[in-house]
């Protein structure tokens, strides 16, 4: 049996315990945050999640240092995290061996966007696309059910492909207020 089969069969223990939880006890909807601060001079962007950090960063031709990947990038890396983990769910779930996952995702974005004249083109990625390899010995018919189930059940896939409703709210602090809040030096 392969790691990647081992896990599976962990995986779908653990489903049935936390189905067998959620029956027992009910569940409510969980708030989850994420965090980020530009920092100082390099304007590298902290991503704080829980107890762990993602540096993200522009690259050295628009001002930055190169520390970690754009915001697209990190999207795009989010998806992919997303779909793997909702094909290993999924997979352990229907009982559907798995020797092996991977999924790529590429788009596109251009440089010209929000510059005079370029109006039309997108300034967020577009021309998504995400490619799965699955080594397994299930046959075409059960890793298309499979796949149609990942489709159905991927959350981050579904925020951005359904129509969401975001409300943004802006908190400005003078600079005078900050330098008054500010620990004294000392």
């Amino acid at each position: 049996m392969s790691s990647l089969q081992e896990y599976l069969s962990e995986k779908r223990q653990a489903l049935l315990a936390r189905r067998e939880k959620i029956v027992a006890n009910g569940a409510e909807p969980v708030t989850i945050n994420a965090r980020v601060k530009a920092e100082g001079r390099s304007s590298v962007r902290r991503i704080r999640i829980r107890d762990f950090q993602i540096i993200s960063d522009s690259d050295t031709d628009f001002a930055g240092y190169n520390l970690g990947p754009t915001s697209p990038e990190i999207q795009l890396g989010v998806l992919g995290s997303c779909l793997t983990h909702i094909f290993l769910i999924q997979a352990s779930d229907r009982g559907i061996p798995l020797d092996s996952l991977e999924v790529e995702v590429t788009g596109q974005l251009d440089p010209r966007a929000n510059h005079p004249g370029y109006e039309h083109i997108p300034v967020y990625p577009y021309n998504i696309h995400y490619t799965v390899r699955i080594t397994s010995p299930a046959d075409e018919a059960t890793l298309q059910e499979l796949h149609e189930a990942v489709e159905r059940a991927c959350p981050i896939l579904n925020l951005l492909t359904k129509p969401q409703q975001i409300v943004g709210t802006l908190v400005h602090i003078s600079t005078k207020e900050a330098a008054s809040n500010a620990p004294a030096n000392g």
